[in-house]
């Protein structure tokens, strides 16, 4: 009989293999370890797993920073268009930004990590961190934190703003209400930028970490003041700083979609999103072009990251994910979230991957089973590749 524990759902024939690791991480992982699992090879989805207490394949959680991926997929597809030019000064599109020495940074420096404004100087209450044109309006005269284009750093909470008001300036409309009519609608994806109400009772709150006694100390060891480049990055220096965890738990912040880190979705609408940008599905020609994938999973900003502390490597909107899981072909894009979730895209195996988790995991960021879980379904694919593909 199955039980919490129990992986539920389907796999292809080949990917038995899936289940059997899925599996093994939930009995690892034990107590209320809630998480979906769904995975593309082209147009087929050949895994489609959940397993934890309260949680189904079609539970919506906040899958944070993997919202990053959402928007800057509209930003790719504008600049496909025409509409947008990655060398084009973000002042061009927006006057107001183009000061307090931020006159020549560009939509790609903007992207890479490279513009230098990750916060503002007071830091922002929950309901202005969860509208995008509050941020944008504080961020247009905001002095960068460092001299643009010399050094990159992760620009956790307000990206999405930035480029954002970029997209509204040019098209006339907000990143979320593109990425409803140009992305999720048509594909019927479960990851929205403005959660309907009517959609309301299938989200479940994020979860706060548990760490253990050792990794406390860890995270007490790696803390930063709240007046640090990575305490603005994240906004601990506002007066009334919030557990990053309960971000998405807030209404406002689901309703209004805010495009660094306030989507919901469940692992299918993040994967069914890098299916439909790199593969036909639905009958529909993929979102990308093989050339504007490429442009955006190019390599931009590699090595230190002055926020995280840590070495990193960013495309354009996008995290290099084959830097994080080598195995995965060169170009694979994507992002993860804080809770734990990891979505991505890898064109040469024609693989898209979600993964959902309900509670934070440690140390934050993608699980450490996006590891073992990445490995078994790319070693799954590629098998069936070599086998004569999928049947």
């Amino acid at each position: 009989m199955p039980t919490e524990a129990t992986p539920q759902g389907t796999v292809a024939t080949g990917f038995e293999a899936v289940r059997d690791e899925f599996a093994a991480v939930a009995a690892a992982e034990g107590g209320d370890y809630a998480a979906q699992l769904v995975a593309y090879v082209g147009a087929q989805r050949v895994v489609d797993l959940w397993v934890g207490p309260d949680f189904t394949g079609s539970a919506l959680t906040g899958v944070f920073s993997s919202t990053k991926g959402a928007a800057h997929l509209v930003v790719a597809l504008l600049v496909q268009d025409g509409v947008l030019d990655l060398d084009q000064r973000v002042s061009h599109y927006w006057p107001e930004f183009g000061v307090e020495g931020k006159q020549d940074i560009t939509l790609r420096d903007l992207l890479a990590h490279r513009a230098g404004v990750v916060g503002a100087d007071t830091g922002f209450s929950l309901e202005e961190l969860a509208d995008d044109r509050a941020i944008a309006e504080r961020l247009a005269g905001q002095r960068p934190y460092w001299r643009p284009g010399t050094a990159f750093g992760y620009h956790a909470l307000v990206i999405g703003a930035l480029t954002g008001e970029v997209v509204r300036r040019v098209t006339g409309r907000t990143l979320q209400e593109v990425f409803e009519t140009r992305v999720r609608a048509p594909y019927d994806l479960d990851f929205y930028l403005g959660l309907p109400e009517a959609h309301e009772d299938r989200f479940l709150t994020t979860l706060p970490m548990l760490p253990t006694p050792a990794q406390q100390a860890e995270l007490a060891a790696d803390a930063s003041g709240p007046e640090s480049l990575r305490g603005i990055a994240f906004n601990h220096h506002h007066p009334d700083a919030f557990d990053l965890a309960e971000f998405p738990n807030s209404r406002v912040v689901r309703a209004q979609g805010q495009a660094s880190a306030g989507g919901v979705a469940s692992a299918r609408g993040l994967a069914g999103m890098y299916a439909a940008a790199i593969s036909e599905l639905d009958g529909r020609a993929p979102l990308l072009k093989p050339d504007t994938a490429a442009v955006f999973a190019q390599l931009h900003s590699v090595g230190y990251d002055l926020v995280s502390r840590q070495d990193k490597a960013f495309g354009l909107g996008f995290s290099a994910v084959s830097e994080t899981y080598p195995f995965l072909g060169q170009g694979a894009f994507g992002h993860s979230g804080a809770a734990g979730s990891q979505a991505f895209a890898d064109p040469r195996s024609g693989l898209a991957y979600g993964y959902n988790r309900r509670r934070f995991a440690f140390p934050g960021g993608a699980a450490p089973e996006n590891a073992r879980l990445v490995r078994a379904v790319h070693t799954a694919a590629v098998a069936q590749a070599s086998s004569g593909g999928l049947r």
